[in-house]
């Protein structure tokens, strides 16, 4: 894994080109916060607000022989510090894929999810003959055991088993997932663990 100079550098020596990808609008942002010397927190499913939209995208997908696979990205939180690593680029923290059981993607706040290894913790439930719904509700308890302000967090898993079935949970409501399948499309609202104590 490269981050900072050492991914710059092997960037370049790639082929690709340094670029400036801050756009006027965040500049502005970042001054005016950086002024203020406010800690930056993100809030919980806000959408569509330029400082607050930031999530990882998970996709996982099971073709007619049965083979799984699984991708995510991340747009990371704003005013990161530099050279953070969030969870995405962790093999079994925001993805992971075993062809053998299935796959599971996260998102949220990528803390939570790399202190548990959470993607990795839900496939492992299902290796153990839970559904895809009960090993992210699993998988999300074993956050609010083990991080003590888990309260304040968006952290949503989904999942995918070898024999198609599907599921997730998440820490707060507000977090949906799109299914699409031979016969349907349609977007999925889970029900929040929160909500369910």
């Amino acid at each position: 894994m490269l981050v900072g100079k050492g991914a710059l550098n092997f960037a370049l020596e790639n082929g690709f080109e340094k670029e400036n990808l801050l756009t006027p609008q965040m500049k502005k942002a970042w001054k005016k916060w950086k002024k203020d010397k406010k800690e930056f927190s993100t809030k919980i499913n806000i959408e569509n607000q330029v400082l607050e939209n930031h999530d990882t995208i998970g996709m996982l997908a099971i073709d007619k022989k049965g083979r799984i696979s699984g991708a995510c990205t991340t747009s990371g939180v704003g005013y990161k510090m530099p050279g953070r690593v969030g969870d995405s680029p962790i093999i079994g923290a925001g993805l992971f894929v075993d062809g053998e059981v299935g796959g599971a993607a996260a998102t949220g706040s990528g803390e939570l999810v790399m202190k548990t290894l959470g993607s990795f913790l839900v496939v492992e439930f299902m290796r153990n003959g839970k559904s895809p719904t009960d090993a992210c509700e699993l998988a999300v308890k074993r956050i609010a055991k083990k991080i003590p302000d888990y309260q304040q967090h968006q952290v949503g898993f989904i999942a995918l088993n070898k024999s198609g079935e599907y599921g997730s949970c998440c820490i707060q409501p507000g977090f949906n997932f799109a299914v699409k399948t031979d016969s349907k499309t349609e977007l999925v609202e889970v029900e929040s663990w929160m909500k369910t104590l």
